[in-house]
């Protein structure tokens, strides 16, 4: 099994919080998995592109490199060198995201890349179907979750701290809406891996809930 740390769960469940602590605590590469997503949604809107043209939306993946950054303790998000760590983390990215990751010749792509990423193991990688599809011999898989309504919460507080106002009950149906498109897709659909560890976040503590993962993180990793 690979040093990998594979976390999964759906919107607002806290897989970024939790997944960039753990590898700063396990001092290992982290990888956003979602906001490659939502670089090819947000990208694909501006350029006026059908959601659900796969040729297009793959050609956008084949020309697009994606890098993550570290910078003074933030997480940039690099599209050919842009910047688009604001323009990613909108709640209309959001939905961009679900429903490109839905097109097979973008999930085939974006797999691919990931899987690349993770072939050297010690990364925490969160995402959706990391332990899965994208790297089912994961050391640790963990699946995070918590009820709509908190993760609606949770969404909305991150979202009115970049000053965007926010409907929590819209917000709410928004993320009930994407739990159902993701889960039910034919490709890759959201879901827990046999072996997965799971973990319901629900008024449980960030700190709790990063403390227990890097303990089985590190019972994991031992010889």
């Amino acid at each position: 099994m690979r040093e990998v740390v594979a976390i999964d769960g759906p919107a607002g469940a806290g897989k970024s919080s939790v997944s960039r602590a753990v590898a700063r605590e396990l001092g290992w590469e982290y990888v956003d998995t979602g906001a490659m997503y939502r670089v090819i949604g947000v990208l694909a809107a501006e350029r006026g592109l059908a959601l659900d043209d796969a040729e297009a939306l793959a050609a956008l993946c084949d020309e697009t490199e994606i890098r993550f950054e570290e910078e003074g303790g933030a997480l940039r998000v690099l599209a050919g060198g842009r910047d688009v760590s604001r323009e990613i983390r909108t709640a209309d990215a959001g939905q961009l995201a679900s429903k490109v990751s839905a097109v097979p010749a973008v999930r085939e792509r974006l797999v691919a890349r990931q899987r690349r990423l993770c072939a050297g193991g010690r990364v925490v990688m969160e995402g959706r179907d990391i332990g899965t599809v994208v790297c089912p011999d994961a050391g640790l898989k963990i699946y995070l979750d918590a009820s709509p309504r908190e993760r609606a919460e949770r969404r909305a507080l991150e979202l009115q701290g970049r000053g965007e106002p926010v409907d929590v009950d819209r917000m709410e149906h928004d993320i009930r809406e994407r739990d159902e498109r993701d889960r039910g897709r034919a490709h890759s659909p959201l879901r827990p891996a046999d072996d997965a560890v799971l973990v319901d976040t629900t008024g449980v503590a960030l700190a709790a809930v990063i403390g227990e993962i890097v303990q089985l993180a590190r019972r994991r990793a031992r010889p």
